[in-house]
């Protein structure tokens, strides 16, 4: 059965919950549209976190990105709604999100949001 998007995102235990380490996610697979014109925006996105007891599993996290896809929202929204469901069910001791838009009409965008 072919995979599908889906907002579920799934974590797995830390084995290492008593270290401070840095984890880097980074993928150039997110996509959504325009909510005013309609038109296709493509994104690199970063996630760097340091966990606490939970960490994201990987297959989830690439279902719950190709999930934009269809959606029609600000680059702003995205990045915070990352952040935020992230924040959620991982519960890190800090995260960073960031989203690196490719240039469209001649401006391009960096949106970072973060915890702490």
């Amino acid at each position: 059965m072919p995979s599908k998007p889906s907002k579920e995102l799934i974590t797995v235990p830390n084995p290492q919950p008593g270290r401070d380490y840095e984890i880097l996610f980074e993928t150039d697979e997110l996509t959504c549209f325009c909510p005013v014109t309609g038109q296709p925006d493509f994104a690199t996105v970063r996630i760097t976190y340091v966990a606490d007891e939970l960490l994201v599993e990987l297959k989830s996290l690439k279902m719950y990105l190709w999930s934009f896809r269809d959606e029609g929202a600000f680059h702003e929204a995205i990045t915070n709604e990352i952040l935020d469901e992230l924040l959620q069910v991982t519960k890190p001791r800090r995260m960073t999100v960031q989203t690196i838009w490719k240039v469209r009409g001649g401006i391009a965008a960096t949106i970072t949001a973060s915890f702490p």
